[in-house]
């Protein structure tokens, strides 16, 4: 197989990428991908995003966030990961099994000496650990088959990562990660990450011989094209989640409160206070404020600072009210 190669560690570059390449590459025969991206969040295509991560850990140690257009749950990629793509034209649909298109990477593990196992519906084993999962989309004659092989992740970034915002369950969350996933440059010690890319490589494009697809100018503009105006977007990687309710409780000095919250295309719909807070006013004066609101802390805050003068939730602090607003629990 020819090799395509991707353009660095953005994520919401070499996302775009993936569905733009399934879309529009159109090869001939297969061609396939190894590539890496900086930390980041990749959710499936049917999650809600909300959900599946930790807002503050993500803001804090900038985490990219993107949806990718394969279902499947979220994964935390970082520069300890790598990540593959398979691009094989597909008659139908209907001749897709994950075995199949796993087989490839297995193969190529097999070539170098690590013993890896095909498991499960979609993942790869060694000594009983889980390096790789895998993901599908058919679209158009074409299959893209990616996933990811775990060389070195860090476990607690992504344990932090994926939506374990209490501190005393991360120890716990990461002993239970660890003894479930491996790093395979534990299975390979005479191999490091750039060998072990190069010996990938080699062994999928038949010992060298298959060499580089080449992307055009318009080819690569009609990515950045899709990275700019899809997977980068708070619209795709946040308001294409399902539409969910969201509850939180809290009780300050000023008084406990409760916040019911419909949200819709990660859009705020509907909003309801509840409490014996001390409002001066009537909080459902400025109800309206909220609606259509992007579902996050910061948006809500701005209504409460626009209205702050009004008291609406009495000496509860705008900041302390807003921060409710964070997935802590959906239902």
């Amino acid at each position: 197989m020819q090799y395509i190669n991707y353009l660095g560690q953005d994520a919401y570059t070499n996302i775009a990428m993936d569905s733009w390449l399934l879309n529009n590459l159109k090869a001939e025969e297969p061609v396939f991908a190894l590539w890496q991206n900086k930390r980041a969040v990749i959710v499936g295509r049917n999650q809600n995003t909300f959900a599946e991560i930790n807002q503050d850990y993500i803001d804090q140690h900038d985490v990219q966030v993107v949806r990718r257009v394969s279902g499947g749950g979220a994964v935390y990629h970082d520069e300890g990961n790598i990540c593959f793509t398979f691009f094989v034209p597909v008659a139908s649909s209907a001749q897709v099994n994950f075995h199949q298109f796993v087989k490839p990477m297995y193969d190529a593990l097999r070539s170098l000496g690590i013993e890896a196992e095909i498991t499960g519906r979609n993942d790869l084993e060694i000594a009983g650990k889980k390096v790789s999962g895998n993901a599908q989309r058919y679209a158009g004659g074409y299959l893209m088959h990616h996933g990811t092989l775990l060389w070195d992740t860090d476990v607690e970034a992504m344990i932090r990562s994926l939506n374990v915002s209490d501190e005393k369950f991360v120890s716990k969350a990461a002993k239970s990660v660890r003894a479930r996933v491996g790093n395979i440059k534990d299975f390979a010690p005479d191999l490091n990450l750039d060998t072990f890319i190069d010996a990938l490589k080699y062994y999928l494009t038949n010992q060298g011989k298959d060499g580089e697809y080449v992307l055009n100018d318009e080819q690569l503009a009609g990515i950045k094209a899709a990275r700019d105006e899809q997977f980068s977007t708070w619209d795709w990687n946040y308001g294409e989640s399902p539409k969910f309710s969201f509850n939180n409780h809290a009780k300050f000095t000023g008084g406990s409160i409760d916040i019911q919250v419909d949200v819709n295309n990660g859009l705020i719909t509907d909003i309801n206070f509840l409490g014996d807070f001390l409002g001066v006013r009537d909080w459902r004066d400025i109800k309206q404020d909220f609606i259509g609101l992007q579902f996050n802390p910061d948006a809500v805050l701005k209504v409460l600072e626009k209205n702050k003068e009004g008291q609406y939730f009495g000496t509860i602090e705008n900041n302390e009210l807003s921060q409710l607003f964070k997935a802590d629990e959906l239902v």
